[in-house]
């Protein structure tokens, strides 16, 4: 490859990319980055109205699919609207996924299992969709999971199933990275530590509570500062292009240092 232009490796113009998960934090991000960068957009989404307000600050043309990916047949009708609109697909973002916070001898067994699903099962689901129209085309193609610091640390406020659950989607990464190795296909995962988002906001605010909070996780990020959402752009942009062609299966850690130390 020539290096006469190395911005040429980060070009995802015109590719089609699927996003899951489009009306949160991660999927905002991804769908503000991918559409500034030329891609055109499949958002899906279980909110409508929270994934309309995501499509409304994207730069380039956008489908809206109001489903979230959990079942095989949702998971491949999105796969079919994708290539019936665009006509190919490129890249898949996973950024679908829940926590529910509680103790181990408070958590309900349906509750674990209901993180387990969000987080690792529709994962699968939406990736083997993905997958199968990817080595169709024959072209390669980008699967980009969000993974999190909490699949390779633990926390003690309850997190069990969370934990749990990316460290399973940090091994699915790497099993399809080898899997996939030999088809073209490339399967990464983002894992942030604690950014700026709606669930997280109050951990910025000049409070008391945050404070504290804040402080305390502030000791152990040697960046000095919590994440920002265009902290998470530049690993997806090349993630999702041909500059990362030769990397799969890795975990790519979004998080100041945090996990370094």
């Amino acid at each position: 490859m020539a290096l006469d232009n190395p911005f040429s490796m980060f070009d995802v113009t015109k590719k089609v990319a699927l996003i899951t998960g489009a009306s949160g934090a991660f999927g905002a991000v991804a769908a503000q980055c991918l559409s500034g960068a030329g891609c055109k957009l499949v958002l899906a989404a279980g909110n409508a109205t929270a994934m309309a307000e995501v499509a409304a600050t994207c730069a380039g043309p956008v489908h809206q699919i109001n489903a979230r990916p959990d079942s095989e047949a949702a998971c491949a009708d999105m796969v079919t609207k994708t290539v019936q609109t665009f006509g190919q697909l490129d890249i898949l973002v996973v950024a679908s996924g829940i926590n529910k916070v509680a103790k181990i001898d408070d958590m309900a067994p349906e509750t674990f299992d209901d993180v387990m699903d969000a987080n690792v099962t529709q994962s699968w689901l939406i990736a083997r969709a993905a997958t199968r129209q990817m080595k169709a085309q024959g072209t390669g193609g980008k699967i980009v999971f969000v993974s999190s610091a909490r699949g390779l640390l633990g926390h003690p406020a309850g997190y069990t199933a969370y934990c749990a659950s990316k460290a399973a989607v940090d091994g699915m990464t790497k099993a399809l990275g080898c899997e996939l190795g030999p088809t073209g296909i490339t399967v990464n995962a983002i894992a942030p530590t604690v950014f700026r988002s709606p669930l997280t906001a109050w951990m910025f605010e000049d409070t008391p509570e945050a404070t504290a909070v804040r402080d305390g996780f502030l000791a152990r990020v040697p960046k000095g500062r919590l994440g920002e959402p265009e902290d998470l752009a530049g690993p997806l942009l090349f993630l999702a292009s041909r500059a990362s062609d030769f990397y799969t299966g890795h975990i790519l850690y979004a998080d100041g240092g945090y996990t370094a130390g």
